[in-house]
C-alpha cells in the first residue's frame, strides 16, 4: 500500500471511531439522564407514606398571598 493510502487508511478509521462513539453516546443519553423534577434517593427516603402523599400546596402562604396580590387584575 502506498504511503498515501495508508494515511487514508487510518484517517478512515479514526474518523470511523469518532463518529460510532457519537452513536454510542447518543443512544446511552437517555438512559442516563435524570428527570428534573425526580427526588433523589437521599431525600426519598426520609418521607415516609404520608407525607409522600400529603398536599404542599398552602394557599395562606405568605408567598402565594404576595403573588395573588401582585398578578390581580383589575
Amino acid at each position: 500500500m502506498s504511503e498515501k493510502g495508508a494515511e487514508r487508511a487510518v484517517r478512515r478509521g479514526f474518523l470511523k471511531a469518532l463518529g460510532l462513539g457519537g452513536v454510542v453516546a447518543a443512544a446511552a443519553g437517555p438512559a442516563l439522564a435524570q428527570r428534573a423534577d425526580a427526588v433523589p434517593a437521599r431525600d426519598a427516603r426520609k418521607e415516609n407514606e404520608a407525607q409522600r402523599l400529603a398536599a404542599r400546596y398552602k394557599p395562606d402562604s405568605p408567598g402565594v398571598q404576595a403573588f395573588y396580590r401582585t398578578n390581580r387584575y383589575e
